[in-house]
């Protein structure tokens, strides 16, 4: 691949660096990678990645953009309240950058599309707020072997790490059961600090790229929780669960589930 003139003037601060160089750049253009949820954590994570030339981008997500959203979800506009937020999303990539290839999944995903949804697709990134769709997307990149970046926002906190199968934990292994309901709030019954998934997303899309490049350290094994009202990040180490029924060793979760009744059963 011989880059444009344009893209070597787009991509030089990229370029110049030696851990990634012309070499690192291609491979960022030729990557695919999902984006699951075009909210608070998609948007700064969607801005980055499309920034930094990744040459496909797959975005996930049926809902539409409310005047709500606008505190946070920063690639849709006062505009674009009512239109789909995979559209808008679109649009404001292509602004950033015509390299992109944006493709849109106007759907909701479950046990029965998720493998094709993921399939084409070098990395994962779970940007959504709920928990069947969280052990959902956990169980999907597992069985298809995907690495998978996770992030969460709640309040004033948020948290990120990285799920490579096979080198290191999933989700069960962190969440092994979903919390009882009411315990956890929605952001929408408690409340979200505006700049918060702002910092998430950024993280998930920096560890997305390191991905990609095969270059620094992961977050995989590390759970890093940031709080915003202190202004301090924690750092968590994460291990494997023997006992975990996914990656385990005698697992018993082999195949996807109905993950809303799961999560209803276990509430």
């Amino acid at each position: 691949m011989e880059f444009t003139e344009e893209q070597i003037k787009r991509y030089a601060r990229h370029i110049i660096l030696p851990e990634v160089g012309g070499e690192g750049q291609i491979k960022l253009l030729t990557s695919k990678v999902l984006l699951i949820g075009a909210g608070g954590l998609g948007a700064p994570c969607g801005y980055y990645l499309g920034a930094a030339g990744v040459g496909t981008l797959g975005i996930v997500d049926f809902d539409t953009v409310d005047l709500s959203n606008l505190q946070r979800q920063i690639w849709h506009g006062t505009h674009d309240v009512g239109r789909y937020k995979v559209d808008s999303a679109k649009d404001s990539i292509a602004r950033i950058n015509p390299d992109v290839n944006v493709i849109t999944y106007k759907e909701k995903i479950g046990s029965e599309n998720i493998k094709d949804l993921i399939g084409g697709y070098d990395v994962v990134i779970d940007a959504t707020d709920n928990f069947p769709t969280r052990y959902l997307i956990n169980d999907a990149c597992h069985f298809m072997r995907k690495p998978l970046v996770y992030g969460s926002i709640f309040r004033f906190d948020g948290q990120a790490t990285v799920f490579l199968p096979e080198e290191g934990p999933c989700y069960r292994c962190l969440f092994p059961t979903p919390p009882p309901p009411g315990l956890v709030p929605s952001c929408q019954e408690a409340g979200v600090l505006g700049v918060l998934p702002g910092v998430v997303g950024a993280i998930q899309a920096n560890e997305a790229i390191k991905i990609i490049l095969g270059v620094g350290l992961t977050l995989n094994g590390r759970l890093l929780i940031y709080d915003a009202l202190d202004m301090k990040f924690t750092e968590m180490k994460l291990r494997k669960d023997k006992t975990c029924p996914l990656c385990g060793e005698t697992p018993s979760v082999l195949d996807l589930i109905d993950y809303e009744d799961f999560c209803e059963l276990k509430n």
